[in-house]
């Protein structure tokens, strides 16, 4: 088994959804007390959270560029990073470390073309809907047409995010927000929505909707699993 280098913390919410998944399926394919080699490094989410929105993207590049160089320094033979919206800055990480990323991108947009998406909707924090670190390469590396909601809308999505859903904080009213958002994705041509921001799944699952979707932290996890299993 290899062992999986998880950069965490951004927020802990999701990050321990990631924890819990990639064990369970560990588990699930070895049976047993089976569970994951994990190298975690969690990092404090509230620095992340300001450079963010100070737009110091190359600051954070440094804070994760340093929690991967010590994952990898703990024996990680592959790097997750457990967030969304942090792969806009996956090059720069990739740069500075020898052991690969498992892009969260890359896991979904193979899910999607496997079951034959071609018109996705993408919801997730304001910078991953409206810059194009992430857009871009589900269209240009997979031919993926990607649609994101109205200004509006991306700043439901985005302020439900970071002032709930990082906090743990689960409500009925944001549930449908979130739900007439992913209906307007529907209308506009959507055949199914990425839940881009691994906090999403936290309040919004399949069961709540027939609009196909896809959670970016399960199937995340899943491809982890599987590589560390050396299954693909």
């Amino acid at each position: 088994m290899k062992t999986i280098g998880m950069l965490g913390g951004m927020s802990w919410e999701s990050t321990a959804s990631y924890y819990k998944a990639i064990n369970e399926g560990v588990k699930a394919e070895l049976g047993g007390l089976s569970s994951a080699k994990i190298c975690l490094y969690s990092v404090n989410f509230e620095e992340i959270e300001k450079l963010q929105h100070q737009g110091r993207w190359n600051d954070t590049a440094v804070i994760l560029t340093q929690a991967a160089k010590a994952v990898e320094a703990g024996g990680a033979d592959f790097l997750i990073i457990c967030t969304n919206t942090m792969h806009k800055v996956a090059s720069e990480i990739e740069a500075e470390i020898s052991i690969p990323i498992l892009h969260i991108a890359d896991a979904t947009a193979k899910k999607l073309v496997s079951d034959g998406v071609k018109k996705v909707g993408l919801l997730g924090t304001r910078f991953t809907m409206e810059q194009d670190f992430y857009k871009s390469r589900l269209t240009n590396k997979f031919e993926i047409d990607v649609i994101v909601p109205s200004a509006e809308s991306r700043a439901i999505v985005h302020n439900v995010i970071y002032d709930e859903l990082c906090k743990g904080i689960i409500s009925a009213e944001s549930r449908v927000k979130y739900l007439n958002i992913i209906n307007e994705l529907y209308k506009s041509g959507a055949e199914a929505v990425i839940l881009g921001c691994t906090e999403i799944a936290l309040l919004i699952q399949q069961q709540h909707t027939d609009i196909p979707l896809y959670d970016t932290t399960e199937i995340h996890a899943f491809e982890a699993v599987q590589l560390a299993l050396l299954l693909k």
